[in-house]
């Protein structure tokens, strides 16, 4: 219950404008292996907390949501907030991806650094 306070806490800190990703959002919390359970949070609870759910995306940059189940209308959201997304749903994390100031944060930095370098 602690880790999905504190996803909720994340997702809320999450400038108009930005984007974070599922595993951003899991390591600021606490646990960089909990991209799952952020989804599940996000799900059950986006609405009924009145989190900006549509600045969640994927680490390569893309909504996940398929199209007819929500990729739309978070697509719509992200670009009334300046946030550009291609018609197939990718934003550029070098512009876009919010990173936190702070000594936690270059830490979640680093490490996804490292995660994306594994990805290429």
């Amino acid at each position: 219950m602690e880790f999905e306070h504190r996803v909720k806490g994340v997702i809320k800190a999450i400038p108009r404008g930005k984007v974070a990703t599922y595993v951003q959002v899991a390591a600021l919390a606490g646990n960089h292996r909990a991209a799952r359970q952020v989804v599940r949070v996000l799900h059950a609870s986006s609405h009924k907390d009145r989190l900006p759910w549509h600045r969640v995306i994927n680490s390569r940059g893309g909504i996940s949501l398929g199209r007819g189940r929500g990729f739309e209308e978070q697509r719509r959201l992200l670009l009334q907030e300046g946030v550009d997304v291609s018609r197939s749903g990718r934003i550029a994390l070098e512009e876009f991806q919010w990173e936190p100031e702070g000594l936690r944060s270059r830490a979640v930095a680093k490490f996804l650094r490292e995660l994306n370098r594994e990805d290429t």
